[in-house]
């Protein structure tokens, strides 16, 4: 409920897009029609261009009916009927596969730069991997898609020389990341809530005179809590979050929480702590977890490559020239057909390249 992460999940679906979005998510901002849109000079089913790479339109759609179908498979077929502020969950998801696919490709653009290529051993792994695909698709599947070996074949060597080229490019960032810098502390917390949901899940806020009650309740089992009594039996008994203990380094979570809690000793307990989500009591539990630390250290590395990439690959991107085929690409639509179900595009690929 607190993490920034945690309020930024774009939901199930993402265990689908995650090895691309792994790759991709550097950039800032669109890497499609930021420069002249043409509908004119296309190839047969060419989506987009970007210089001299291309995609085509079975190629997106093996993005697309993949990211579809994940989605389907938790929420259902009429996950689609949502939309928010004016814009279906559909056109959002077209938006990232397209993306997505367009970071890829540009990524192969900067391997040609850089002289990166593929090995002959990888060249076998993304063969073994298309075939095993590509295998599992049935006769309506390969239909809709427009699909052929050959198109899962050039998607997951593109994929695999994007990997190749971040490897690359990071291969000289190491960063020293102090204790302090990447410290995780653990800590208890009750939560009384300031907001309610509607039926469809919107934010309601409180009132007023609701908000003032809350924290006055705050404040009566605060006194409680400093009274001795067991802080575990006052979680249960009073907190409106389905979490009671979150461990987090800096910059993970609301800034009055974390400034709160990293202000904690062993066992101290905070004021009560007004958030966006209500009002909070805090109990640190841990003022320094060496594992968490540790692993902190880890993922705040991989941050700095990441930036450090993402600033090498805006450079690069205002250097080329991208062009949209609107036409088409306004009339690609999602798969509604009981026979297609393909969703482990990307699983595949994990399997065979489980390192990337």
């Amino acid at each position: 409920m607190l993490g920034n992460r945690l309020r930024k999940r774009a939901g199930a679906f993402a265990s689908a897009v995650l090895l691309i979005s792994a790759l991709c998510g550097c950039g800032h901002g669109s890497d499609i029609g930021t420069k002249v849109v043409l509908t004119t000079g296309f190839g047969k089913d060419e989506v987009f261009r970007i210089e001299t790479s291309k995609c085509t339109l079975p190629e997106i759609m093996v993005y697309l009916t993949n990211i579809q179908n994940r989605y389907e498979s938790v929420y259902g077929p009429r996950i689609w009927e949502t939309s928010a502020d004016g814009v279906t969950l559909e056109q959002n998801v077209k938006d990232i596969a397209l993306a997505q696919i367009a970071r890829i490709k540009t990524m192969d653009l900067m391997a040609e730069q850089y002289g990166v290529e593929l090995s002959d051993g990888e060249k076998a792994q993304v063969e073994n991997a298309a075939g095993a695909y590509y295998a599992s698709l049935n006769d309506t599947e390969i239909a809709s898609m427009g699909v052929t070996k050959e198109t899962i074949g050039d998607l997951y060597a593109e994929v695999a020389l994007a990997e190749k080229v971040y490897q690359y490019t990071i291969k000289d960032i190491n960063p020293e990341i102090s204790d302090d810098e990447a410290r995780t502390i653990t800590v208890q917390h009750i939560l009384f809530k300031t907001y309610a949901l509607d039926g469809t899940g919107k934010k309601i806020e409180y009132t007023e005179r609701a908000k003032k009650e809350a924290y006055q309740n705050a404040c009566d089992v605060l006194e409680l809590a400093r009274e001795g009594e067991d802080f575990d039996e006052l979680i249960r008994r009073y907190s409106e979050d389905d979490k009671s203990t979150y461990s987090f380094g800096k910059g993970e979570m609301d800034k009055a929480f974390e400034t709160a809690a990293f202000n904690l000793g062993k066992d101290e307990i905070s004021d009560v702590v007004e958030t966006e989500f209500g009002y909070h009591i805090i109990k640190c539990i841990s003022t320094f977890d060496k594992e968490e630390t540790d692993a902190n250290k880890i993922k705040i590395v991989d941050e700095r490559r990441a930036e450090a990439f993402g600033q090498e690959y805006d450079a690069y991107v205002e250097t080329l020239t991208r062009n949209l085929n609107e036409e088409l690409w306004d009339s690609v639509t999602f798969i509604h057909d009981e026979n297609v179900k393909t969703m482990d595009f990307f699983d595949v690929y994990a399997t065979y390249f489980p390192n990337a």
